[in-house]
Formats: structure tokens, sequence, C-alpha cells
């Protein structure tokens, strides 16, 4: 982890809150430090057996977001996830996070959807959580056309997809609208909340600090008071009865730490099940790095091993 960060900081230098929403578009991600320093180990990434195909899923004013279909090798029907990226609703892509998807396709023998959402500071809230539950009815509608079962629909989000992806669960039941059998969230962001334990000790911590998150906040929301709306602040939505079994993954080095670990106890209090992992040692963004990081090959392990067991029922 610390040579990952290091080759971070040599690459990518600039901390987010010291610089524009533009050039952090186009700065290495963290995924350039982890390739710099599997180059470096003679590592590979693990094996993928399925193929991908790119698209476009329609979203609201005659707009498209662009879209990627991980498939297992076989005739299918099998069963879908619908991935949402993180980057904090303003920076990263479909090929930034393109190590996750690939991966839960190759361990659960799912269809992995990896949706886009348009960004900010161009498009405020909710413009990407709107654009992600349109996502999850198009694949509703549409998961056959890549071998998918439209039936056996789950849900995964890192970060910011992770709020969103939890965020969907709730429009999904207030809209009486399929369920997914589970949702999984990667060190979601579940509250606009800046007084937490763990923001008070990541204030600097790369790649992601609490200044960092500040950032993101400050790009996405129209105004403050925008924050304290339980579509994005998921950890203040009133009832969470009935919402799909849940993962939920946390970090130790993370400024989300706390949140997700609060959110993970609201749901099992309102009697949601909830497998909620911590890895210690480890910074937000770990989970994509299961060809460096044994903390990642584990928590990949448990996702997928939760996924199956969904799917199975």
């Amino acid at each position: 982890m610390k040579e990952v960060l290091d080759t971070y900081a040599v690459l990518s230098p600039i901390p987010l809150e010291k610089t524009t929403p533009a050039v952090a578009k186009v700065a290495p991600a963290i995924t350039s430090a982890v390739k710099a320093v599997m180059l470096k180990e003679g590592k590979k990434a693990p094996p993928f057996t399925g193929s991908t195909e790119d698209f476009k899923i329609p979203v609201g004013g005659g707009e498209e977001v662009k879209a990627r279909a991980y498939i297992p090798a076989g005739s299918g029907p099998f069963p879908t996830v619908l991935y949402i990226h993180g980057g904090g609703w303003v920076i990263a892509d479909l090929d930034v996070y393109d190590s996750t998807p690939r991966a839960l396709c190759e361990l659960t023998k799912a269809v992995v959807i990896s949706t886009d959402y348009r960004q900010a500071p161009k498009y405020k809230f909710p413009t990407a959580h709107d654009d992600t539950v349109q996502a999850y009815k198009w694949v509703l509608g549409n998961a056959g056309k890549y071998k998918g079962d439209p039936k056996k629909v789950a849900l995964v989000g890192e970060s910011a997809g992770g709020n969103m992806a939890a965020s969907i669960c709730l429009e999904a039941k207030k809209q009486n609208i399929q369920a997914p059998v589970y949702q999984v969230l990667v060190y979601p962001v579940a509250n606009y909340d800046f007084t937490t334990e763990s923001y008070q000790e990541n204030e600097a911590t790369r790649p992601l600090s609490a200044e960092g998150m500040k950032w993101f906040f400050k790009y996405y929301l129209d105004k403050p008071e925008d924050g304290s709306n339980p579509r994005l602040s998921v950890l203040q939505a009133p009832d969470l009865k009935g919402l799909p079994a849940a993962t939920v993954i946390g970090a130790e080095i993370d400024p989300l730490r706390s949140e997700g670990k609060a959110y993970a106890d609201k749901l099992q209090a309102a009697g949601v099940k909830v497998n909620y992992q911590l890895y210690k040692g480890v910074t937000h963004e770990f989970f994509g790095m299961g060809a460096l990081l044994d903390e990642a090959k584990q928590a990949e392990t448990v996702v997928s091993d939760d996924l199956k067991a969904a799917f199975a029922k």
C-alpha cells in the first residue's frame, strides 16, 4: 500500500483541493500508480476469461452516458450486477474503474454492467443520482441483451458509486420498482458531515482526504443545504426497513470509514442483514488493487461470495 501511495505522490503531486476539476479530470489516477508498481514488481492482472462490450444508456434530457458490459464465457443467462464507479461525482470514468467490474465478473460469473454518469461541475446534484437510477431501470429492462438475467440484479458501488448504489435501493423502494437482490457498498459516501472520527483522522491522507471530500461536495452540490437530502446523505434517510441485504466494505485510512460503519449499523438496526468488513492498513481505493494487495483479494472474495449466495436464492 505504501509503495502505491509513494508512486502516486510522484505521478500526481497536486492534492485535489489545490486544483480545479478540469485539471483533476486529466491528472493520473491512483490506478496509474498501481500499474507502475505492478510493472516494477513483474506482476500481472488476474486473468479474465470473459468479454467486454461498450454501449450507451439513455438518461435525462435526451442525453446518454457510456456503459460497459463484462460478460462471462458461456451461454447464460447469468445473474447481473450494475456497478457504479467512484470519483466524487466529479472525476474518473469506466477505464479508471475497470479492475473491479472485471474481477467481479470473473469471480461471480455474473454479467457486470459498469455505468458512467454525468459529472460536476457542469452537472450538479441530483444529476448523477438520477442518471444511475435510470441506468438501474435500463438494466432491469435490457440485461438480456448481454446474457444477463433481469430478475437477478444486484448493485455494487465504490465511494460516490457506493453512495448512489445505496440511494438506488431507497429510490426503488420509494418508486415501488423491482428491488436489487443485494447491495455492495465499498467505502460509500453516506453523509454530509465533516465532524466524524475518520474525517478528523484523515485530513490530508492520499488518495482521499477530508479536504478532498469537501472539494468534491463543493463542486457537486448546488447549495450546501442539498447535502442533507437523504438521496445523498443516505444515513439521514428516515426508513431503511425492507432494503436489500448488504455487504459494506471499509478501509482504515479513509475519511469515509466512520459513516460507512454508521450506515451499516443503521441498516442492521432496521432489520437488514449486513456483512460489514473493515480492512486495516489500507486506504480508500484499495478495493480495486487485487493484483497487489492481499486485503483487496480478501475483500473481493467476500463480495463475490456474498453476491453468489444472494443470486442462488
